[in-house]
């Protein structure tokens, strides 16, 4: 355990690197959580309905025994269809920005980034692995574990992309920028490969499902999926936050972390296990969505610097807000078909790519 010297220690070093802007933080969080209710609302409310937010907000705290103000047809739409969606995305988009802040943490870059550097597909191919295989292959799997198989799965594919990558990329406490990004590249090669064999064993029903889950959807949202894999998510984003003291160190390097008293292998490997999880739970219910873990921590480190203490909750709360706003454009756009939300998130995502890869690019070696 860390006492409360070394642990203020870490922090004050962090808010001097970050020019002491704790108070900027603190308003920006309060901000984001204010941003992320409204954006909520009016995801609740967008779309083939005549409900208001007015409305809705109305319906949603009159009395039980009360008529109600919506209409019976625009109660199922909002709180049968609208709200797993929006619950669900909100879970998803602040497990992945949150993940991209740790492994941003971990690696110490700002080009970590679950999608980018091969977890997500490595989540896909356990996921996909059940898919296809749980009536056969994996059936005693399927079979001993139910509804928890497919996240599990996942967990287990992103678990091991992820030890992998940190073992090619890391070497005598340096993480290299360019082998992690080659070698995000290799696995999420070698993951598609092995996805691809997968899918070309599927039947046609499985195929139908298999093709709009790898562009990434949140239409297939319901409360049995949250049931299964919100708990996985919701443990991850509670547990991670613990991390930020620990990462704050070792942004100092491994040795000063040490000296500071973190168990630097230890955060290592329940900060991997922590965004596996995550990422693995979001993947199995979603499918691809990538650069939502680069684009929310990177922007808030510009606005609130690095301080993981405010930078983990604010990704969490930009995170969710952005993906229940690209779950709305992406189903509201060419209505009444709905556009898969990795499209919407990737056209964001990849200029924005770019651009921190040209920022960087005198003082990282590609």
């Amino acid at each position: 355990m860390v006492d409360h010297s070394i642990a203020g220690s870490s922090g004050l070093m962090a808010r001097k690197a970050a020019g002491d802007r704790s108070a900027r933080a603190r308003l920006a969080i309060v901000l984001l959580a204010i941003l992320l209710a409204a954006v909520a609302l009016f995801s609740l409310t967008a779309g083939a309905s005549d409900a208001s937010a007015f409305d809705a907000l109305r319906d949603w705290f009159s009395s039980s025994d009360a008529e109600g103000v919506l209409s019976a047809r625009d109660r199922i739409i909002i709180y049968d269809i609208r709200l797993p969606r929006v619950v669900l995305g909100a879970l998803i988009g602040a497990a992945l920005a949150v993940s991209g802040a740790v492994m941003q943490g971990l690696f110490r870059n700002p080009l970590a980034d679950p999608g980018i550097v091969g977890v997500s597909a490595g989540a896909g191919l356990g996921a996909v692995s059940v898919i296809v295989l749980g009536g056969t292959a994996l059936a005693p799997f399927t079979t001993l574990l139910g509804s928890m198989a497919l996240p599990l799965a996942a967990f287990i594919g992103g678990l091991v992309t992820t030890l992998i990558l940190y073992q090619v990329a890391t070497r005598q406490g340096r993480t290299s920028v360019a082998t992690m990004l080659l070698a995000g590249i290799a696995l999420s090669a070698l993951a598609m490969a092995l996805t691809g064999v997968l899918i070309y064993m599927a039947d046609d029903r499985q195929l139908r499902d298999l093709t709009f889950w790898q562009l990434g959807s949140l239409a297939g949202a319901t409360w049995t999926k949250i049931g299964t894999a919100g708990p996985i998510m919701l443990i991850a984003l509670v547990a991670m936050p613990f991390f930020a003291r620990g990462l704050n160190a070792l942004s100092l390097g491994e040795a000063t972390a040490g000296h500071l008293g973190i168990q630097v292998q230890k955060l290592k490997y329940v900060a991997i296990a922590g965004v596996s999880a995550a990422v693995g739970a979001s993947v199995a219910v979603s499918g691809g969505i990538g650069f939502v873990g680069i684009v929310v921590p990177h922007l808030l480190r510009l606005t609130i610097g690095p301080d993981n203490r405010y930078l983990l909750p604010a990704s969490a709360l930009l995170g969710a807000t952005l993906l229940i706003l690209a779950d709305t454009v992406s189903r509201t756009i060419v209505a009444p078909a709905e556009l898969p939300i990795g499209i919407i998130t990737a056209t964001v995502g990849g200029p924005f790519f770019l651009w921190i890869l040209l920022r960087k690019r005198g003082v990282i070696d590609l």
